[in-house]
């Protein structure tokens, strides 16, 4: 059986701050209120996407991945995560602010939990007037300061809020405190990871439960990183029909490609699998003589056998995501 371009049937999440901005503006189809995050390509367990279209309909990435090994993700990515796909793909829409939180390392979360740790990436891709993002500190921390100004949830006056607009994307280390505001819109690229330590949350009460979420106060202090960092926001200059780094890192590498006209990608020298997200417009891409739509808010994975293609736009942004 041969790999092709896979498309995934995306998982809907009820979030406390979900909004319809995945339905109104992504035309994801689902019912649900208050849906506040897509998993589009996920090997969590309990949460694994399958293939949504063609001959390897129905099949999880662990699935492809144990059948094709090297073929589907790539050889130097079989090596290191044998059966288990290492990203999980997301989009992501705040009605209203996500909680105030940080992720483990690696070595932290294998201990605790025996999971990865969690350093991932956003891209955004609408922002209401005056939206904003929390990232990092505005100062050097010391453990004591910041608990007491946990205690006394005056968190704000230390942490590093930024106003955001469309195209602002951060890197997100593990260890970095961060919080998506209400009214944003994003691509988040991350570990395969569903650790997360909630620090703050308003004293919101979830309807789902009737109580307050659990906080992770403890845990979350050794994971912190108390530093200040001078930038947080990543610059990046795009040319057209040109991939543009955005973040690389040993955890994944993304690009951002806008696309006008046609494109020719060739892949023969990267082992890796390799995933589109398509974040603005809508795009037509050649394979083999067999044509694949990408709209916006649409992902494809291109396995590791796969080397060369066509894309087409009139006007299209992607992020171009690999190992």
């Amino acid at each position: 059986m041969e790999l092709y371009p896979l498309k995934f049937s995306p998982l809907f999440f009820y979030r406390i701050w979900g909004g319809d901005q995945l339905k109104t503006v992504l035309n994801k189809n689902y019912d649900e209120q208050s849906i506040g995050e897509s998993w589009e390509i996920s090997d969590v367990d309990n949460s694994e996407t399958v293939v949504s279209e063609g001959s390897l309909k129905g099949r999880t990435l662990k699935e492809l991945i144990t059948q094709f090994k090297g073929e589907f993700v790539g050889n130097k990515v079989y090596e290191t995560f044998g059966n288990n796909f290492p990203l999980l793909i997301k989009f992501i829409d705040a009605k209203t602010p996500l909680s105030i939180q940080v992720h483990p390392s690696d070595s932290l979360a294998k201990e605790r939990h025996n999971s990865f740790g969690k350093n991932e990436m956003w891209y955004v891709m609408q922002a209401d007037e005056n939206a904003e993002l929390i990232v990092g500190f505005n100062q050097d921390v010391a453990k004591e300061k910041y608990i007491s100004h946990l205690n006394k949830a005056t968190l704000s006056e230390i942490l590093n809020i930024e106003k955001v607009r469309k195209g602002d994307t951060f890197y997100i280390p593990t260890g970095r405190v961060h919080a998506i505001g209400a009214g944003v819109l994003l691509a988040e690229i991350q570990q395969t990871s569903n650790i997360t330590y909630r620090i703050y949350d308003y004293n919101r009460v979830d309807k789902t439960t009737g109580g307050k979420r659990e906080l992770h106060t403890d845990l979350a202090l050794d994971a912190i990183d108390f530093k200040f960092h001078k930038n947080y926001k990543t610059t990046y200059d795009t040319k057209v029909n040109i991939s543009t780094k955005l973040v690389h890192s040993p955890y994944f590498k993304t690009n951002i490609i806008n696309v006008s006209g046609e494109v020719k990608k060739d892949y023969t020298n990267l082992d890796s699998f390799v995933i589109y997200m398509c974040v603005e417009g809508f795009l037509k891409i050649t394979y083999k003589d067999k044509f694949f739509n990408l709209n916006k808010g649409e992902t494809l994975l291109f396995p590791a056998s796969i080397d060369q293609l066509n894309l087409k736009a009139v006007n299209a942004v992607l992020l171009e995501i690999y190992f």
